[in-house]
């Protein structure tokens, strides 16, 4: 099965089952396939080393990172905190053939960062906990080398995202844009 089929498949095996439960935990809130195309151009353009992310869920949106990883050389750490979900993107990045440029982490976001060394990536890509973004902005600020921020929902969820949108632009001076692209795209790069 080609990358395509398998992201096609994936995708609606995601909304067949985030219709079918109303616990929030079980559900994959995957991307749209637009955002994972507007993904693949931002990595193939911008030729990031070392891409992370947060919030893999079934692994539906690091394989459509994965594969322009793999175009430019890069490596992805996505880290998530359910053992099942990461799991699941474990086998779906083997399945797709991807898994040599991906190391899946099942832990906390905000432990995960608080852990890592200091710019360590140069694309970061945000689709987990809207509620801890703000308690998570030094270190995530810290740990990436400008480069990109992306952070989803910012249509969707513009209430949610509204403080850290504020810090990182009034108070840390980035340049920040939300762009209408699947439930939208706030981009984040260094204002200077």
């Amino acid at each position: 099965m080609s990358v395509d089929s398998h992201l096609e498949r994936l995708y609606a095996d995601g909304q067949r089952n985030d219709v079918a439960t109303s616990e929030r935990a079980s559900m994959m809130l995957n991307i749209t396939p637009s955002t994972g195309a507007f993904l693949d151009v931002l990595v193939t353009d911008a030729k990031p080393k070392r891409i992370l992310e947060l919030g893999t869920s079934n692994g539906y949106s690091t394989i459509w990172l994965a594969r322009a990883a793999r175009h430019v050389g890069a490596h992805i750490d996505t880290v998530d905190t359910s053992p099942h979900k990461t799991r699941l993107a474990s086998c779906n990045l083997a399945d797709c053939k991807l898994h040599d440029v991906v190391t899946v982490h099942t832990a906390d976001c905000g432990d995960f960062l608080r852990d890592c060394d200091s710019l360590t990536y140069d694309f970061v890509f945000l689709d987990s906990d809207r509620k801890a973004y703000c308690d998570w902005v030094v270190d995530l600020v810290r740990v990436i080398r400008f480069g990109l921020l992306v952070v989803d929902n910012a249509t969707s969820h513009p209430n949610e995202l509204l403080d850290f949108r504020r810090y990182l632009s009034d108070h840390l001076g980035f340049a920040v844009v939300v762009l209408p692209i699947g439930n939208g795209q706030m981009i984040v790069q260094d204002g200077g």
